[in-house]
């Protein structure tokens, strides 16, 4: 690995962290599309890899954070942690057998409709 190479997911690691507990987005909003931009990644190799970065340190850091603010709701919070579990097999499962195309208008159509939703219909 070269130092551009270093310094460049370092400053996405950064980036992402920073805008995932910030906004609650999850990093991956941030990940994914850079490291596909900037690294030139596939779609399926930014999401995997994106989801190993994700998983345990950035959740534990900000929810504790939100946590001590008094911004947790506990108990709808443990009800999702199994589904979410079970959908992130079964999306993850799903996803390494579609088509590439396929995998890139679904993420592009996420982030519309997230941008739409913020941009025109958020209070």
């Amino acid at each position: 690995m070269d130092t551009t190479y270093i310094i460049a997911a370092l400053l996405i690691g950064l980036v992402a962290g920073f805008m995932s507990s910030m906004l609650g987005i999850g990093g991956g909003v941030v990940i994914v599309p850079a490291l596909v931009l900037i690294f030139g990644m596939s779609q399926k190799m930014a999401q995997g890899t994106s989801l190993a970065v994700l998983s345990f340190p950035v959740a534990l850091v900000a929810a504790y954070n939100y946590h001590k603010a008094g911004y947790t709701d506990w108990k709808i919070a443990l009800l999702m942690i199994g589904t979410f579990v079970l959908g992130g097999y079964l999306g993850s499962k799903l996803v390494v057998g579609l088509d590439m195309t396929i995998v890139k208008k679904i993420f592009a159509i996420l982030m519309i409709v997230l941008a739409v939703k913020y941009l025109f219909f958020d209070k």
